[in-house]
Parts: C-alpha cells; structure tokens; sequence
C-alpha cells in the first residue's frame, strides 16, 4: 500500500481548541480558493439521480468542513436537501453553535456517531469530505464494509491525490512547507470567523502556519491511491452494491480530487 501512516497535528486530542479551528478556517479557505464547493455539490446531484435521499449525513464533520457551502449550493439548484454534521467526538459547543444558526437546512448531531457503523447514524447519503485519510486501513476497510454490507450510500471525497514518489516527497519537504507557510499567512484575513487567537498564533507566534503547512504535507501520503482502495475494496464486491473510484472533475474540466461512490443496486 503506499499511503504513509503519517502524525496529523489535528488528531491529537491534546492539540489546542483554538489552534485547531485557526487551522480549520484555513482548510475552509483553500477549498473555496479551490471550487471544491461546486465539485462535491455535482457528486452529489449525480448520485441522487441513482438513488433517492432527502438528507446528507456527514461523517467526521469536525468544524463543519465545506459542507454547509455545499448544502447551500445544492438547494439554490436543485430540490431542498437537510444536512447533519455528525462527529465522533462532537464539540458542545460547535453544537450548539451550528444548531442556534439561522440555516433550516444544517444542523449538528450532539451524539457519537462511530463511521465504522452505518446502522447507528440516521438514515441519509453518507459523505466523508477530505477525512477518509484519517482513517487507519482496518478502519477504511470496516467503513467501506458497512456501507456495503448494510446497503447505505456514500460519497467519499478527497482533494488530494497521493501520486508523488515518498522519495520525492521528503526531499521537496522544506520546499513545500514553506510554500504552505506562506500560504497560510496571505490566506488568514479571508477567513470567516476570524478570531484574537487565530491572528496571534498567525503572525505573533506562528503555531497554526507550521502545524497547518506539516498537515497538509502528510495528508499528501496519506490518502489512499486508487490501488489502495482497490485493496480496501477486495472481498466487499456484492451483486447488489456498486462502487465507483474516479477522478473529480471541475465544470471546466480540469481534475481536482477523486471520489469513491458506493450505492444499492435496484432501490
């Protein structure tokens, strides 16, 4: 298997509240600088058109990821979908957050919800947006498997692709951390939400660039390849289950991501 089972900063219990969502406002950030919005929305509109579901379950949420924009972007095209965040470990207070907020359509589940077992999440698509390289293989493999095993839809969606040689990685490293060092700086003002502490631990004390510039380097190896998922894959081929792993495309063509689709046959 190639993917590496590299640290993330971000999934380390440990790991500071405030510098957590500094990083995640920057997350939310590049996926707008990159369309992702548009491209996970179309992945969506696709698979409704194969299978009905009025309500998207969202694994891993986290924050919230891109999903509410996404959500809105749907139902100003198409008929009116419900979004619910769900997290392992769910935030009180992003809860509570993200279920006093004005948007009907987004709220957040205040109980656990183990990705591992489908039947325990409400009815609904599943989605996991850029978080399934989190996930160990024996862990990938039981997601995978419960959703074919318990005939539930779902959208897996990564922005990255892990095509780069691991030599080619660890020596371009510096190079590209400092590129993402950079990054975070000119990208911080473009944040929603934007906090004391966020800005602080930006250009005071620059705790969120370099944890945000490794993250994002070491979510590089370790997202699954296509082969990789060919071998999560194997022994959960069933008559009545279809899976589908290609590349995502923009509306002008060009790629950006990959996508794995698992969905019920003849319902």
């Amino acid at each position: 298997m190639k993917r590496k089972e590299l640290f993330e900063f971000e999934d380390f219990g440990w790991f500071p509240t405030g510098i957590r969502v500094g990083m995640t406002n920057l997350i939310l950030v590049f996926h707008r600088m990159m369309g992702t919005t548009e491209v996970i929305s179309n992945l969506i509109i696709d698979l409704r058109k194969k299978v009905p579901f009025y309500t998207i379950i969202d694994l891993g949420s986290g924050s919230g990821g891109p999903m509410p924009e996404v959500i809105n972007y749907i139902n100003e095209k198409e008929a009116k979908l419900n979004l619910l965040l769900t997290d392992l470990h769910p935030n009180p207070e992003l809860v509570k957050k993200m279920n006093t907020d004005d948007n009907e359509f987004v709220n957040y589940h205040n109980e656990s919800i183990n990705a591992t077992n489908l039947l325990e999440a409400p009815k609904g698509l599943k989605t996991m947006i850029a978080s399934f390289h989190h996930m160990s293989p024996e862990i990938a493999k039981n997601i995978l498997q419960s959703a074919s095993k318990n005939s539930q839809s779902i959208l897996i969606y990564e922005i990255a692709k892990n095509n780069v040689p691991f030599i080619a990685w660890v020596l371009l490293l510096p190079v590209s951390l400092s590129i993402l060092i950079v990054m975070s700086l000119v990208m911080t003002p473009f944040s929603k939400n934007l906090t004391v502490a966020q800005l602080l631990f930006t250009y005071l004390i620059p705790i969120i660039p370099l944890a945000y510039a490794w993250d994002g380097q070491a979510s590089l190896m370790r997202t699954y390849t296509f082969d990789d998922i060919d071998l999560l894959l194997s022994g959960l081929e069933t008559p009545n289950y279809n899976w589908e792993i290609n590349d995502a495309f923009k509306e002008n063509g060009k790629k950006l991501g990959y996508y794995i689709k698992g969905y019920p046959l003849n319902k």
